[in-house]
């Protein structure tokens, strides 16, 4: 891993190094960032291109840095032949302007060490393409290695590079003089531009003449860069010392040649000698056959034959290879149109991009993406043609990754999503909505998306508003729950209550039902829900619509709707619209089935509450007599086991115990008189302590009970229906009195608190007079039943003072009548069931006894039955008194179907 870093770092010092001295002290460098090394061109490739940046502006270009350190070997007079033809190329390309050539952005500049030029950003020359890579960097870029050329990148490269010459020779009549793939350039986007005018011609006859060019005698003692590259040289140079425009025609043959045989040239030249190379290669020109050019693609093959024809008047001029059907290709036409769209006006431009979408799809990603897409964009400045250009870049967009699109498309897009005329923008952007939330990052959708939408929602037009409500359901799934609820949800409402339009009342609520589905229970319940009662119209669609709402929340998996809300909000809302006069008969039948429905969930739930608290009462009478007996019993048996240790005298004295408590037990019970109260007398102190032992005695008493499956509050009966029995070990005397007692009384009190466990938390409620709450909670086991709190009315209780007899009379008096065990557990279980009634508007929990789960409050999940819309005849027409719309049917099919 070390021995990589330290390679890596080499590799960059040295590649750092190799800028720092080739553009050091330059005066490029003043204006222009010079950055990595990317490539090289020109004449033997001797110029390294560097990408760069101007300071000032920040715009991206070429540097081209020419190193005179690879002239060091030559002598002085010869290195200024290089030079002096070096500037006299850069020079002459300076001064021309046109598509076809390399455009200049900083004319040459010398310095003791390099010199150094700027341009339109590069991508490489075609050498490099091809597979040449003298003067590149050490580590050769992927980009440039593995780099093919589609077919309509070459087609069109190679017209383009006939287009730049017909321009020099027609307009400035002049003959390049060395057409090879060193000097043609591919910029940053991919076209082919041509440079490298060291060697150009300039005619010397006056323009309206016939041009004519001097040729200079081929020299072998110069330095290779001070001569053109033989061996896409014309015969006629060497051997005839001329040239003419169709010179550079025959280079333009052996430069396609060289392009469909992966850069090899038709001919090498052995520059030794020169003349005898080129007078073979005359020969075997004159007898050039069809075999020597099979890898050329068979439509151009003949035209290829021409251009490298020993006779230069055969060969076609410039303006007819722009003509041939070779270049007649639908890729390289529209890339050519691309090129020549500034000189369009609208309505051409609108008709080309109208079929745009129709070509796309037969070019190449890379081409679409580096020559497309930016002529494309370059076009958002124009308002009227946004709407013809943005469909195509949103096509481009579906094409490209996630990175491409954050990289290439959605800075361009940024200034559109905020332009609101002309009103198709939004319309184009809200049909592709759903690749705009894909791809877009979260943050750039609340900041530039969402917002597009909500303007859509309170958009003037109603179509807008129509298209909107439509388009939401289809991509709601994709936007962030706050950003629904939040900011969607209430604008969606806002344009149901505010318009004017029933076709846009009636979409907001179509829109509210397919997006139910993405909103959580508690907010439908209490959100969405009580919005429906405060909508105005009665019109057929819109109560459909409401009732639509109203049925997916009720029978969807996941929402529902309570018990309670059922029976106090949504029923009496229903119920009065369901007779409402405009209904037709399918559509108020629709009503009453919902409404049937609900009122037999309603039903099955609440009656199935009420027999399970039955069964619960039942059940938990049955464990408090049953534990009032177990106590009992556990005395007795604690007595018998005292006995084994008691010592003889002991057990002799509990004997005549016993003995008395036999006789006592076959005398009347007693029956308490009435007295006045006069001085306390000992045996009624002792019996009223005894009496409020036995009622605090509650707290030790532990109960248990079945698990119950799931929670239950319920409102228990009134106390004054229940007697209770109390039995505690006390000395002889006052066990019997009190048993006695026990026996024949039953205690009242306005209510108490009665807490048993099952397997859920514990519920609460406020009780009434007379009614006490009876709470279900959490743990396995009952706890221990709490003292009775609350007194009778007019009976003050207290343990720190005596108790006269009144108390007791005024307790058992003949208004009270005494309730034994036997009459009490001869109770009908009617009379207990019919005093659970809760009180009106008290809340009662849902619960599960003993294993059979019943939904007793109404909140569990119905299931899905079926489309909670209706048909589309269900809607009659709606009143003249709002503004209609022709798509309210339609919409209504959709979601009512």
């Amino acid at each position: 891993m070390e021995s990589m870093l330290n390679k890596l770092k080499s590799t960059v010092t040295k590649v750092t190094a190799d800028v720092t001295s080739a553009v050091m002290g330059n005066p490029v460098t003043r204006e222009f960032d010079v950055g990595r090394h990317i490539a090289s061109g020109g004449n033997g490739l001797a110029w390294k291109i560097f990408n760069g940046t101007k300071k000032s502006t920040k715009q991206e270009v070429a540097v081209f840095v020419f190193d005179k350190k690879l002239i060091d070997k030559y002598q002085k007079f010869e290195k200024d032949q290089i030079i002096d033809s070096l500037k006299r190329g850069v020079q002459q390309l300076t001064r021309l302007r046109h598509p076809r050539l390399l455009t200049v952005q900083h004319p040459l500049e010398e310095s003791r060490d390099c010199l150094a030029f700027c341009t339109e950003p590069v991508f490489a020359s075609l050498a490099n393409v091809l597979g040449s890579w003298e003067n590149l960097p050490p580590s050769i870029s992927p980009d440039i290695k593995d780099y093919k050329l589609y077919d309509v990148e070459t087609k069109y490269g190679l017209l383009q590079v006939s287009e730049g010459l017909s321009f020099l020779h027609s307009s400035v009549k002049m003959v390049h003089g060395n057409v090879t793939p060193e000097n043609i350039i591919l910029n940053k986007s991919g076209a082919w531009k041509i440079m490298g005018f060291d060697f150009c011609v300039s005619s010397t006859n006056p323009s309206e003449q016939e041009p004519k060019f001097p040729c200079k005698e081929w020299d072998p003692n110069l330095p290779s860069l001070c001569l053109p590259n033989p061996e896409y040289l014309a015969p006629e140079y060497i051997l005839s010392v001329s040239c003419e425009t169709a010179s550079d025609m025959y280079s333009l043959g052996t430069v396609m040649y060289a392009v469909f045989n992966k850069g090899k040239p038709i001919f090498e030249v052995n520059k030794q000698d020169i003349y005898k190379s080129f007078s073979r290669q005359l020969d075997q020109l004159s007898r050039l056959g069809s075999s020597s050019l099979t890898n050329i693609p068979e439509e151009v093959r003949e035209h290829v034959k021409l251009l490298l024809n020993v006779t230069p008047t055969v060969r076609p001029d410039a303006d007819q290879m722009t003509k041939i059907p070779f270049f007649d290709d639908v890729g390289a036409v529209t890339l050519q149109y691309f090129d020549t769209l500034f000189q369009r006006d609208n309505l051409q431009k609108s008709q080309f991009f109208k079929g745009l979408p129709k070509v796309l799809p037969k070019l190449p990603k890379r081409v679409i993406v580096q020559r497309i897409l930016p002529c494309l964009t370059s076009e958002f400045v124009n308002p009227d043609m946004v709407p013809f250009v943005l469909p195509n870049v949103l096509l481009i967009a579906e094409e490209c990754t996630k990175e491409e699109y954050v990289k290439l498309i959605l800075p361009e897009l940024g200034p559109v999503f905020k332009q609101q005329e002309p009103i198709q923008i939004l319309l184009i952007f809200l049909q592709k909505m759903d690749l705009l939330l894909t791809k877009t990052p979260p943050d750039e959708i609340k900041n530039s998306v969402l917002p597009m939408v909500y303007r859509a929602l309170e958009a003037p037009s109603i179509q807008i508003q129509e298209l909107c409500l439509n388009i939401i359901p289809t991509f709601a799934n994709l936007i962030d729950y706050p950003s629904m609820k939040n900011a969607l949800i209430p604008r969606i409402k806002n344009a149901c209550l505010q318009t004017s339009s029933l076709a846009v009342r009636v979409n907001s609520l179509v829109c509210l039902g397919k997006i139910l589905e993405y909103l959580d229970k508690w907010f439908v319940l209490d959100d969405i829900l009580p919005f429906l009662q405060q909508i105005p119209s009665k019109e057929p669609a819109v109560l459909m619509g409401i009732l639509g709402i109203y049925k997916c929340t009720f029978t969807h998996k996941k929402l529902g709707i309570t018990k309670e809300q059922l029976a106090g909000k949504v029923l009496p809302h229903l119920i009065p619209l369901s007779i409402e006069n405009n209904l037709n008969l399918n559509q108020f039948n629709s009503f009453i089935s919902v409404i049937k429905e609900m009122l037999s969930r309603l039903e099955s739930e609440h009656k199935t509450k009420l027999e399970q608290l039955h069964i619960m009462q039942e059940q938990q009478k049955s464990l408090d007599i049953g534990n009032s007996m177990n106590a009992s019993e556990e005395i007795k048996v604690t007595n018998v086991g005292n006995q084994a240790s008691l010592t003889l005298e002991e057990k002799q004295k509990l004997a005549k115990e016993q003995e008395q408590a036999q006789k006592l037990k076959s005398q009347q019970p007693l029956k308490p008189q009435v007295h006045k109260p006069v001085a306390p007398v000992k045996q009624t102190k002792d019996l009223t302590d005894t009496l409020m032992d036995n009622m605090s005695s509650l707290t030790s008493l532990s109960v248990s009970t079945p698990k119950l499956s799931t929670s239950s509050t319920f409102t228990s009966v009134p106390s004054s229906g229940l007697g209770m029995m109390f039995s505690t070990p006390i000395d002889n005397t006052k066990r019997n009195l009190t048993n006695g007692l026990n026996a024949n009384m039953g205690f009242q009190t306005s209510g108490f608190n009665m807490p048993v466990n099952t397997n859920q938390n514990f519920f609460s409620s406020t009780s009434t007079p007379g009614v006490t709450k009876m709470t279900l909670g959490a743990p396995s086991t009952l706890p221990n039943f709490s003292a009775l709190s609350v007194p009778p009315a007019g009976v003050k209780q207290t343990q720190q003072r005596p108790t006269d007899m009144s108390a007791l009379n005024n307790l058992f008096g003949p208004q009270k009548p005494k309730v034994s065990m036997n009459q009490l557990s001869q109770q009908k279980p009617n009379q207990w069931l019919n005093q659970f009634v809760p009180p009106q508007g008290s809340p009662v929990m849902g619960s599960s006894v003993m294993g059979t789960q019943v939904n007793m409050m109404g909140q569990s999940a119905f299931g899905m039955q079926g489309n909670p819309f209706f048909s589309p005849q269900n809607f009659a027409q709606p009143p003249t008194t709002m503004t209609s719309s022709s798509s309210a049917s339609n919409d209504l099919k959709d979601l009512f179907g």
